[in-house]
């Protein structure tokens, strides 16, 4: 068969039509995909705004479709899973980031460090550890860090929690001494739980050699001291707390009180929380007082002496309730129940509150049942803030 040249020349325009058709047909079709994306995008992102997250998920699922090479859209996706309580779902999606051969080594790391977070917060501490381990040496490793050690608080792994924080002091990611030795007053609280007073002790004098103005460890060997009978040294050790850390006074009244009634002294504690009590006037060391001085038969002063000076200082309803226990009225056959309703009334007012939550409690925590915050009890009741 004899080649026609001429086929060659109508075939190539003709070529050339069909692959401009085609090109001007893929460009369509790309610009219509990303202009359907971002569509997607910020219409998730307004419903966010509107705090309309059923919605704002149902968009960036569009968004995921749309475009599934989109690290950031994944990344808001997982967390507004997160934030919805959908852990499943959410660890599901960091997951599918963490497999794709493409991604880069931050958004590795990135992925990582909220995949941590979903574990977190359902309450997978054993993947939580495992996964927050995997980001030392990264852009993460601080807040990993810290993420661990809360897990290891929640969980009460007392020698790995002061592990974590001995690297973040190193680090120079803050002073973590206050915190060191409230470990080391835990694990003293389980050495005696276990019968075991003496290792119990030495770590109680760690815990003061870590952080001297800590209150805690000297209040804790004081009563270990009082339990063994030696009520001298546990006086001393209290009153040597005062000094240390004297905004946790009013915590330590009452127990300086019972020792110093034991041991049958009480002119030094006496004496000492009175000079207290005119620096800073405070309703457990006006109590503290109080029974002291009951036991002193030349005390210069009554029990409802004290309650009236009290109330000469500051407005008080605990003291006026108490000075009135004491009072005779006219109708003295309503005095019982006139009191046992003010005794109920000024309960809430005896409780503690949590600066960092609010959590009342009627007796002083030294880290919050609710929010797990360090310290964050005054020392001092409700009506006293």
């Amino acid at each position: 068969m004899e080649f026609n040249l001429s086929w060659i020349l109508l075939g190539l325009p003709l070529a050339f039509g069909l692959g401009w058709l085609a090109s001007r047909f893929d460009l369509r079709q790309i610009r219509f995909e990303n202009q359907r994306a971002p569509k997607a995008y910020f219409k998730g992102l307004n419903y966010l705004l509107n705090e309309q997250q059923d919605q704002a998920i149902d968009a960036f699922i569009e968004a995921v479709q749309s475009d599934p090479d989109t690290s950031e859209l994944h990344f808001a996706l997982g967390n507004l899973f997160r934030r919805r309580g959908e852990y499943e779902r959410a660890v599901r999606v960091h997951e599918h980031l963490l497999s794709r051969a493409d991604l880069s080594q931050t958004d590795r790391h990135r992925a990582q460090h909220a995949l941590a977070l979903d574990f977190l917060k359902a309450g997978l501490l054993d993947r939580a550890e495992a996964a927050l381990n995997k980001l030392e040496g990264t852009a993460f490793e601080t807040e990993a860090r810290l993420a661990l050690l809360a897990n290891y608080e929640r969980s009460r792994d007392w020698v790995l929690a002061a592990e974590i924080a001995h690297k973040l002091e190193r680090a120079q990611q803050g002073s973590f001494g206050q915190r060191l030795a409230h470990y080391l007053c835990e694990q003293a609280a389980n050495d005696l739980a276990h019968k075991q007073p003496d290792a119990a002790r030495a770590r109680l004098q760690e815990a003061i050699a870590t952080a001297p103005e800590a209150a805690r460890a000297r209040m804790a060997l004081a009563q270990l001291q009082a339990g063994a009978g030696e009520l001298a040294a546990a006086q001393q050790t209290l009153l040597d707390a005062m000094t240390h850390a004297p905004t946790a006074i009013p915590l330590m009244a009452a127990p300086l009180a019972d020792i110093a009634l034991r041991l049958g002294s009480v002119t030094q504690a006496l004496a000492r929380l009175q000079v207290v009590y005119e620096q800073s006037a405070s309703l457990d060391v006006l109590e503290a007082i109080v029974r002291l001085s009951a036991s002193t038969p030349a005390a210069s002063m009554t029990d409802r002496d004290w309650y009236a000076r009290h109330l000469e200082r500051e407005p008080s309803l605990v003291a006026a309730t108490r000075w009135m226990a004491g009072e005779k009225f006219q109708d003295e056959q309503f005095h019982p129940q006139v009191q046992r309703a003010l005794d109920h009334a000024v309960k809430p007012l005896l409780r503690y509150r949590c600066a960092a939550c609010g959590f009342e409690a009627t007796q002083h925590f030294w880290q919050c049942p609710g929010c797990q915050t360090w310290d964050s009890y005054p020392a001092r009741r409700v009506e006293e803030l």
